[in-house]
């Protein structure tokens, strides 16, 4: 856990986002500045940075958060028509917060590249 870091506190308690799903690994809510109809972020409860700082035992974790990201996108109503399952990596890969997390986008067509 670090200290700074938003989602860690989200994980403890300490900031209480809306939470759509969640399990003893990983918790997923609603973004506050969604991009599609359906924006929810994925996030796991431990702090990895980037997707860089993964490590061979973090493969359920991220199986994990794969699962979910499907089972959110069929109880969101977006599974059929289709979704996207984004994640950042570092500054010119988007990533605005150093803890690892994927958005679930959807609820209209992804076109790409977004835009």
């Amino acid at each position: 856990m670090s200290d700074d870091c938003i989602f860690c506190k989200m994980a403890s308690g300490a900031i209480q986002p809306d939470v759509v799903h969640e399990t003893d690994n990983v918790f997923a809510f609603r973004d506050q500045n969604p991009q599609a109809p359906t924006h929810i972020l994925i996030v796991p409860r431990s702090h990895i940075a980037t997707l860089d700082d993964l490590q061979a035992a973090d493969q359920d974790l991220i199986g994990e958060i794969v699962l979910v990201a499907t089972e959110v996108a069929r109880k969101e109503g977006i599974a059929e028509r289709g979704y996207r399952l984004v994640a950042n990596c570092h500054a010119d890969g988007g990533q605005t917060v150093f803890h690892i997390h994927f958005h679930l986008v959807g609820g209209r067509s992804m076109d790409w590249p977004p835009g």
